[in-house]
């Protein structure tokens, strides 16, 4: 029997729908009192007068959030029964199960005013037709959005106070451990701190995660991790995992929240996408609240380190690792026109390309820079700004190398000793078990060999590694000294090969941030070196052209080598003095001989006026004049001469076939081109 006014009997003709719902899994399983109190609104829609078989519940949205309708197929399934206009009410314990976002939620009293549909809580049943039913409806539907917020709000507030303070109990990365105080330390198994220790100090020296990698992978180590359960395991390594270990503050000592930031993705996706934040924008650092291993500042600088590898060009700006490339310059050349990046190109020769704006804009390229010719001055630069230096690189280097070794071979002997460990303690569990529980005994047995053979392996790879005792390093005495003074020797070892490109690379790095190139004319390129520090150095570099006229002074190099020629000088001699007064060839930054030799003689002006063969004979004819006198082509005559129709032989001082300068040798020819004789004889 119907209890409300508002419900007539157009809407008992009409189904009653139940929307049941729960925001999470959890509350499925904790809060089944509001659970039995949703499903109880079945007797409800009965007393308002509609039959049992008239009643429908929807529960499909059990355990999703009411943030969004995309997920949630139930609310979508009511929506579309309200349209149809299949529904006279809808039931609910709180209107804020059905909705808490007003742009869900509008629409649906919208359709449920057109289509005479009515909704009902705990506090009583509303018409969205009517302005009060709508008004208040409204009302509801704000608060519960804002009440979302509030609840939020409410218990972020207090873990933001207690995070402000480095007193929030996050997960702790392997190495660390918190103990029944909560109290944080150092992991107590010191492989796992050695280990650690070994991962920060061969990137500080490599400087690049993958060299770290295969540096690992080539001594067989393993790195620490942590289960599900929060047990130590040991893995291979992989980059993802050293950038982790890399990348964590908590190894500085640093309590970090706020490393992410939650943004919207696709409506249907049940969680927000999470990016990673520069740590300028992380929300919350405190110092020194966790054991470190290792300081703030190296941190700092790994993780620039990091940034600087990362080779995105275009967007980030950054230089690369150096690579084995020609081009000594990769990643730290600017274009002096647009500002952008340029990029490397060694298709045709190493060059140096401006194509950003060709990407992005399909126009023609800003400039394109020979890297043969821009990067020896530049190395010459660094090299008089290196000279007055005097670094002991070398014994640096040796002190390095041993720390280096001594780690390995430390890491090397508690991998042994952890190994000999686990054999032991599945031989004890063997002996203990029961041997009538085959089970058991049969896998602790299998557990037992397995850790037992790999205790071998190890073994004995570990002494065939200390077998061979080769010494540290092998220098000789004027090597080690020209290391000591590197300043002065390093331009030598430069040019001998003992430096490979990617460490030439990494030199330049020490002392140039980059290089701003700019090509006003196709000869010169102007070059500004900035220095770590600021300073600046400007160079005027000539490149490479593609002919004379190119260069600026052709025109009056041309006017000097036609004077000096004219006057008697030598080719060597005007190519020295037009260098000396700044001219150059297309293709080198001197004059060449050769260029002065061509210049004369475009104009005809021989040294030496002489010919490998006289132009003409007294008394004969050459193939060329004759061929001229018979209108004919000279290869026409050659080839009667191969044939044997023309027999005669070249004369012993020319080396040329002379005819004789006759009427009669005219008419030879022409009967042997009429076909009248087969050959002709002179």
């Amino acid at each position: 029997m119907s209890t409300s006014e508002l419900v007539t009997s157009q809407h008992l003709q009409k189904k009653a729908v139940i929307y049941i719902r729960q925001s999470t899994p959890h509350q499925q399983i904790s809060n089944q009192e509001s659970l039995r109190l949703q499903y109880a609104l079945q007797e409800r829609a009965q007393r308002l007068g509609w039959h049992a078989q008239d009643v429908e519940v929807i529960d499909a949205d059990l355990g999703l959030t009411a943030t969004s309708a995309q997920h949630r197929t139930g609310f979508q399934e009511l929506v579309a029964k309200v349209t149809l206009g299949q529904v006279g009410i809808i039931l609910s314990v709180e209107v804020t199960r059905l909705s808490r976002n007003c742009s869900d939620w509008y629409p649906l009293l919208d359709v449920c005013g057109y289509r005479g549909c009515l909704i009902a809580d705990n506090d009583g049943i509303y018409d969205p037709g009517s302005a009060n039913g709508r008004l208040l409806l409204g009302l509801k539907g704000q608060l519960s959005e804002l009440e979302l917020h509030t609840i939020r709000a409410r218990m972020t507030a207090g873990l933001l106070n207690k995070a402000a303070r480095g007193e929030l109990a996050l997960t702790l990365p392997v190495g660390l451990v918190r103990d029944a105080l909560d109290h944080v330390h150092k992991d107590p198994h010191q492989e796992v701190q050695d280990r650690l220790d070994l991962v920060f100090t061969t990137f500080l020296r490599l400087r690049s995660a993958s060299k770290v990698l295969g540096f690992l992978n080539a001594e067989d180590l393993a790195l620490p991790r942590r289960d599900r359960f929060g047990d130590v395991v040991w893995k291979k390594p992989t980059v993802a995992i050293i950038l982790q270990i890399l990348k964590n503050p908590a190894y500085a000592g640093a309590f970090v929240y706020g490393r992410t930031r939650s943004l919207p993705r696709d409506p249907a996706a049940l969680r927000s996408k999470q990016v990673r934040l520069p740590m300028e924008q992380w929300r919350i650092r405190v110092n020194d609240v966790y054991p470190a291993y290792i300081s703030w500042e190296a941190f700092e600088r790994i993780q620039a380190m990091l940034l600087d590898n990362y080779a995105e060009y275009d967007r980030n700006k950054t230089r690369g690792v150096p690579r084995p490339g020609a081009a000594l310059l990769h990643g730290m050349v600017y274009c002096g026109e647009c500002g952008h990046k340029l990029v490397v190109q060694y298709k045709g020769g190493t060059r140096y390309l401006c194509n950003f704006l060709r990407q992005k804009y399909r126009v023609p390229v800003c400039q394109h820079i020979p890297g043969d010719a821009v990067d020896p001055p530049i190395v010459q630069a660094f090299f008089q700004a290196l000279s007055p230096i005097e670094l002991d690189v070398y014994s640096r280097a040796v002190a390095a190398q041993q720390q280096s070794t001594e780690q390995v071979s430390h890491a090397h002997h508690q991998h042994l000793e952890r190994l000999r460990y686990e054999a032991a303690l599945t031989e004890r569990q063997f002996l203990r078990v029961d041997r009538d529980n085959r089970l058991v005994a049969a896998a602790l047995g299998k557990r037992g060999n397995e850790a037992l053979a790999e205790f071998k392996r190890v073994e004995e790879a570990e002494a065939q590694r200390d077998a061979p005792a080769l010494p540290l390093l092998s220098l000789s005495e004027e090597l080690q000294m020209a290391f000591k003074a590197i300043g002065q020797h390093l331009p030598a070892l430069w040019q001998q090969g003992v430096i490979s490109q990617p460490q030439k690379k990494a030199l330049l790095r020490c002392l140039i941030d980059k290089v701003v190139v700019h090509r006003p004319s196709p000869e010169w390129v102007q070059a500004r070196i900035v220095w770590r520090g600021g300073e600046s150095t400007q160079l005027q570099i000539p490149v490479p052209v593609g002919s004379l006229k190119d260069l600026s002074g052709a025109e009056s190099m041309e006017r000097l080598v036609l004077e000096r020629s004219a006057q008697g000088a030598t080719d060597e001699a005007i190519a020295s003095e037009l260098t000396a007064q700044g001219y150059r060839s297309p293709m080198h930054p001197f004059v060449l001989p050769s260029t002065v030799r061509g210049l004369r003689l475009k104009h005809r002006q021989f040294l030496v006026r002489h010919q490998s063969h006289p132009r003409s004979v007294a008394g004969s004819l050459t193939l060329t004049q004759l061929a001229k006198e018979l209108d004919i082509a000279p290869h026409w005559i050659y080839d009667r001469i191969n044939n044997g129709s023309i027999q005669i032989s070249k004369d012993a001082k020319t080396r040329l076939y002379l005819f004789p300068d006759q009427p009669a040798t005219l008419e030879q020819f022409n009967a042997l081109r009429a076909g009248t004789v087969k050959t002709i004889r002179f």
